[in-house]
């Protein structure tokens, strides 16, 4: 479904998320209500009074944000001071408490425990602004590693998403007023989109930490496979026989690191991997794995400018060699079993 124009998602979304987050907080009893009854009905304890939870306060949540960034807009003389590094600063400081929250309630709702290990972004490269490549498996893992560079390594994130997310008004909103890149996916555009990515990762300082999923997607069985033709169709029998040995992860797509990397030559990179959400993509997925009692583990790996290497083709193949890499530290690390 194509994406509403701009004015529309402030002019009817936006307050409808509102409208709709205050009528399920006056009929929250009544459904309560239904899924208590209906719990006993279904595997898993409490599991629709707990989906029921996870929706509403995640309604609430993205209603909740809307109304604050509503009052920055205000603060901010109707928007003309939005971009000043003052306001700046207060979106980012918004959106680190409101994550807090988020992750305070799946903490307690779902039972969810976060642990990072490997190298701490901060300690490995002290006062140098960070290019961060994460693998990408379910929408959760976007919220979780903004959530940790915020909150935990007091970072300024730039972030390429998804022109789609842009469906959440509050995401929507929020990333809109910061410097990030919603990206349309699709081969159309390539060179366009890598000339954003470019001039999104310029003139980084050091807080900042440029965000980025090499792989453009979701990880699934059928992408992998995609990933891999669409390799050899191009003619890249080496890189999709090095994609063929990766089952975990998909083929990472290196242009927009390269734009990256020639627009911050002085920023270290930080590679992220995690496990715990992988088969939580859709709808069905949570409502299958409630309750959840799952712990999710992040690693960090930090690699200095120094020894990030310098011409195109050894840059791709690092990147695959990364890549590599996190597939086998998946794989021994599937639901968060290992360390």
């Amino acid at each position: 479904m194509p994406l509403p124009p701009r004015w529309v998602r402030r002019l009817l979304l936006a307050p409808g998320v509102v409208l709709l987050a205050a009528a399920v907080v006056a009929t929250l009893p009544a459904w309560a209500l239904v899924a208590l009854a209906a719990s006993p009905l279904v595997p898993g304890r409490l599991r629709p009074l707990r989906l029921l939870w996870i929706g509403a306060v995640y309604l609430v949540w993205d209603a909740a944000a809307l109304v604050a960034l509503f009052g920055l807009w205000l603060a901010s003389g109707f928007g003309t001071r939005k971009r000043s590094p003052a306001f700046q600063r207060a979106h980012y400081l918004l959106a680190g408490h409101f994550l807090r929250v988020l992750f305070w309630q799946a903490r307690w709702t779902l039972r969810l425990s976060i642990d990072v290990v490997g190298t701490d972004p901060d300690t490995a490269l002290p006062g140098r602004p960070e290019l961060v490549l994460c693998r990408h498996a379910g929408p959760g893992d976007s919220f979780i590693l903004i959530h940790a560079l915020v909150n935990w390594f007091h970072r300024e994130p730039r972030i390429v998403l998804k022109e789609s997310l842009q469906w959440d008004p509050a995401i929507d909103v929020l990333l809109n007023r910061l410097p990030n890149r919603f990206i349309a996916p699709g081969p159309d555009g390539r060179d366009t989109t890598v000339a954003q990515i470019g001039h999104l990762a310029t003139g980084l300082d050091d807080d900042d930490a440029f965000v980025i999923f090499p792989e453009g997607g979701n990880f699934t069985p059928s992408r992998r496979l995609r990933a891999i033709a669409r390799l050899r169709a191009l003619g890249l029998e080496r890189m999709a026989l090095r994609a063929e040995r990766m089952q975990n992860v998909l083929a990472p797509q290196p242009g927009g690191l390269l734009a990256a990397l020639d627009a911050a030559p002085d920023a270290g990179v930080v590679f992220v991997a995690h496990t715990g959400l992988d088969r939580m993509l859709t709808v069905t997925d949570v409502w299958r794995e409630l309750p959840m009692d799952k712990r999710i583990v992040m690693r960090f790996w930090s690699v200095p400018p120094e020894e990030v290497p310098v011409d195109r083709q050894e840059r791709i193949d690092w990147l695959f060699d990364w890549w590599a890499r996190i597939d086998g530290w998946i794989a021994a690390n599937r639901d968060g079993v290992g360390a």
